[in-house]
């Protein structure tokens, strides 16, 4: 008993302080909050935008998609990890079943996101650099391609299943665990399978960063590029504004690809490095300096993570300046958008109506012009001659004389 007690002693002093306790609590309640509350008002606003016209179907799917993954991660992680890791690290009152599935559904959904990132990367990529394969292979490709990265992320997580498990701690010469201490962590037994597992996946991450900094690249010499011949002629202007609006739209997606590649690089970077300590290295042959370091490391990492999902809705208000209009207006619970067609059709009646306001000054003074020239373009007859007319003898309603006429006529501008 009172070697139980000695090694428990000696674990607990592994644990932060009560301080920083509190403070990591208080930082994890504010990512949650901030999460949950911007990656809710994400998916409405991104259904919002995209029934009124401002976004299209196939970049709604995708942000649907990568706002569920985000909010996944944090209600399934962040109170696991505030009780576990934070609170009592060193004691798991979940069985060995909660343990599996919850290492299964985490490691699932941390994927799904890296994997709902290449695929809108790529989405972008083939309507930008291959936009006749885009439209040829249109369809449920969306559909398939978000299929596809879950799938894919669940085989990822798959092994956790069995490699994870509740473990105790056996002191050097004993074989039985010392009671109140174990983990919620990966089996001795299953630990090839572990080790597979966690460099698989870390394989996987650097893959699709490489993978979207390269069609990122590519996307931006796409749109550097001069215009086309066609769109740069003289009767090429609605094409050319046309073409300018397309990328200036294609420019806020691919600025919001750049950030959210630099946002998984420096937040999934420290956990990465966590879970690659734990697959280096079998836990019988960690040193007290080695757990001391994945301790120190632990609550860092975990949080950059989660800030990682805070984030993504940050960059969409960073790219996109409708986006930004209408998640404040959600946020004050005011939203009002009109369909992108109606607003131009508005505005294009709008300014018919200002031209069609000036055209009877215009005609008037045009006819007033037209009747005075054709007056002095015509000879006198023989009794005009004989009898000229007397200026002073006008009647009020006669034409413009040829002082008047000589005098600027102020003419309505149309433009």
């Amino acid at each position: 008993m009172e070697e139980n007690e000695e090694v428990q002693r000696d674990w607990k002093e592994l644990e932060p302080s009560h301080g920083v306790k509190i403070f990591l609590t208080v930082l994890y309640s504010l990512i949650l909050v901030l999460g949950i509350l911007g990656n809710s008002v994400t998916i409405h606003v991104s259904q919002r935008l995209q029934r009124s016209g401002y976004l299209q179907k196939t970049v709604t799917d995708h942000m649907l998609s990568l706002a569920c993954s985000d909010l996944l991660v944090l209600l399934i992680g962040m109170p696991v990890e505030l009780y576990s890791a934070i609170w009592f690290p060193f004691s798991s009152s979940s069985g060995d079943a909660a343990c599996r599935i919850y290492s299964f559904l985490f490691e699932a959904c941390s994927y799904a996101t890296v994997l709902n990132i290449a695929s809108l990367s790529f989405e972008r990529y083939l309507a930008i650099c291959h936009p006749f394969r885009y439209k040829a292979v249109s369809g449920s490709r969306t559909t398939k391609l978000l299929l596809s990265a879950w799938i894919c992320s669940a085989l990822v997580a798959l092994p956790l299943l069995v490699a994870t498990g509740t473990e105790g701690v056996i002191p050097e010469g004993r074989r039985t665990p010392v009671q109140n201490l174990t983990f919620c962590t990966n089996l001795s037994q299953h630990w090839v399978m572990y080790r597979t597992s966690i460099f698989t996946a870390f394989a996987l991450y650097l893959l699709v960063l490489g993978g979207v900094a390269f069609m990122c690249r590519a996307m931006i010499a796409v749109l550097r590029a001069p215009m086309g011949p066609n769109e740069s002629g003289a009767n090429g202007a609605g094409a050319k504004h046309e073409s300018a609006r397309l990328k200036a739209s294609r420019k806020q997606t691919i600025l919001f690809l750049v950030l959210i590649v630099c946002a998984l690089l420096v937040c999934w970077m420290p956990n990465q490095i966590r879970r690659l300590m734990t697959a280096a290295v079998p836990k019988s042959a960690w040193t007290v300096s080695y757990l001391r370091s994945y301790v120190k490391l632990h609550p860092v990492a975990d949080s950059f993570f989660y800030l990682s999902s805070v984030l993504n809705p940050l960059l969409y208000n960073l790219s996109s300046r409708q986006f930004r209009s209408a998640f404040l207006q959600t946020l004050l619970c005011r939203l009002s958008l009109q369909h992108v067609n109606r607003r131009t059709l508005e505005s294009s009646q709008a300014t018919k109506s200002s031209r069609n306001t000036f055209r009877p000054l215009l005609r008037r003074s045009l006819d007033r012009i037209r009747m005075v020239t054709g007056d002095r373009s015509t000879p006198p007859s023989s009794a005009e001659r004989q009898n000229p007319p007397n200026p002073t003898d006008r009647p009020l309603t006669s034409e413009p004389q040829e002082d008047e006429i000589n005098q600027p006529t102020a003419l309505p501008n149309t433009n």
